[in-house]
């Protein structure tokens, strides 16, 4: 009955794509086209997930970190040991992101929570995810947190424990959108701390909607690690390439 009633509610008020506003199909929450235009990230960088040149990505051994990793990130390791996007930041994600983020489509975070469980399923699991928090200002005044809506179903579906909450944002820094590269380094410094009694487990992944320069989740990773993390890793929905 639930079925039914389901089948019904689709083809009486039938969704509308959340990327492009087209009429969505059997209750989809994106058209065909969007759909198919979805940029899962390609070959990268296992540092840092920037696209790597065609004949440096196909290596035979996936889990060779050494033979997929950029020479920046030879010459300089971050402090994440891997990095893995499920999409880069192009259509139609370019639209769901900003409205997920900013626009309280809670909706489209379900879309891309969906993308990154479908990206990250054959991935080793970690013994933890920890969503990156908002600080208590930032989460007041958007009324959710944009990392935990995507963690929480990821963890569920990968069957991962959610470390909610053990990872604090100690500082109201200024969005990381309006700056560039180096304040963005300057401006997340020190910016969090891992609550007080909280045990964490050596390998940790840190969740977050898009990475850009990195600078947000490379002071969460230092953060873990001083908390005694042994391995860090991240896992966004897209990479600004």
């Amino acid at each position: 009955m639930a079925r039914l009633r389901g089948r019904l509610a689709s083809a009486l008020w039938p969704g509308n794509c959340l990327a492009c506003g087209a009429d969505g199909e059997q209750g989809c929450d994106l058209c065909p086209l969007c759909e198919a235009a979805i940029p899962w990230h390609p070959g990268a960088c296992r540092r840092c997930a920037l696209p790597l040149a065609a004949e440096k990505a196909n290596t035979t051994n996936p889990h060779d970190t050494a033979s997929a990793t950029c020479a920046s990130c030879l010459a300089e390791p971050p402090p994440l040991v891997e990095v893995r996007a499920a999409c880069t930041y192009g259509a139609p994600l370019d639209r769901l992101a900003p409205r997920f983020k900013f626009h309280g489509d809670l909706a489209a975070g379900r879309v891309l929570s969906a993308l990154m469980v479908q990206a990250f399923a054959a991935l080793p699991r970690p013994d933890a995810i920890v969503p990156v928090p908002l600080h208590r200002s930032r989460l007041r005044q958007r009324g959710y947190d944009q990392a935990l809506e995507l963690a929480r179903p990821l963890a569920s579906a990968l069957g991962v424990p959610l470390l909610d909450g053990a990872l604090l944002r100690a500082i109201a820094t200024s969005p990381q959108s309006r700056l560039d590269a180096a304040d963005r380094r300057y401006n997340v410094e020190d910016a969090f701390d891992v609550r007080p009694r909280v045990d964490l487990p050596a390998h940790v992944v840190l969740v977050d909607d898009v990475m850009t320069t990195g600078a947000t989740l490379h002071s969460a990773a230092q953060c873990l690690y001083r908390a005694g993390a042994v391995r860090v890793d991240a896992w966004v929905a897209a990479r600004v390439p």
